[in-house]
């Protein structure tokens, strides 16, 4: 098995690419040890030293280490070394009965932006998210309230140096063309 790992934008992130499905529908993310049990590669993830944060797309894995922990050089071989044995062990992604992230989670917004809210959503399918993940992380719709666009950033775009100016130069930028009502996005 060979696994691919790319740079991210965040540089306490790397994203790990195993040639196959990691998860086909959703994604996963774990932000500790605890959050991390619903699933057994997750798990194995965390229990390697300075490793805080996992997240699963539908083909890549982004690991994140813990600031002041060693650099990528040192981490990268066991993470490599977790992610080739979870797989060649035929073990599942997730625990049985785990509930994956869903991007249409807890969403607030006034009933009378909901033409507002369904274009919003389908930029961000159609245009934001695949830029995202290509970056090794995702942008999911929180809420839209007096022109202020709530997003939750995860995987390496969670605490990405770069996150927001991504948020401001592009994304607010994109839906203020096409929607004149859009003042601001924010991250939650």
């Amino acid at each position: 098995m060979f696994i691919q790992t790319e740079a991210t934008p965040n540089p306490a992130t790397l994203k790990f690419l195993p040639g196959r499905v990691v998860l086909p529908e959703a994604t996963f993310e774990a932000k500790d040890a605890e959050s991390a049990e619903r699933s057994p590669l997750a798990s194995a993830l965390f229990a390697i030293p300075g490793v805080s944060g996992v997240y699963f797309g539908h083909d890549f894995i982004s690991v994140t280490k813990a600031d002041g922990v060693s650099e990528w050089p040192q981490v990268k071989p066991a993470v490599l070394g977790a992610i080739m044995e979870h797989f060649q062990s035929g073990a599942p992604v997730l625990a049985e009965g785990a509930v994956l992230d869903s991007p249409h989670g807890e969403e607030f917004y006034d009933e009378a932006d909901h033409d507002t809210v369904v274009t919003i959503k389908d930029l961000l399918e159609t245009r934001v998210r695949p830029a995202v993940a290509s970056d090794g992380g995702d942008i999911t719709f929180r809420g839209f309230r007096d022109g202020i666009v709530y997003l939750e950033m995860k995987g390496a775009c969670s605490g990405c140096p770069s996150s927001t100016a991504t948020l401001r130069q592009g994304v607010q930028n994109l839906f203020r063309h096409f929607l004149p009502s859009v003042r601001e996005v924010q991250a939650v």
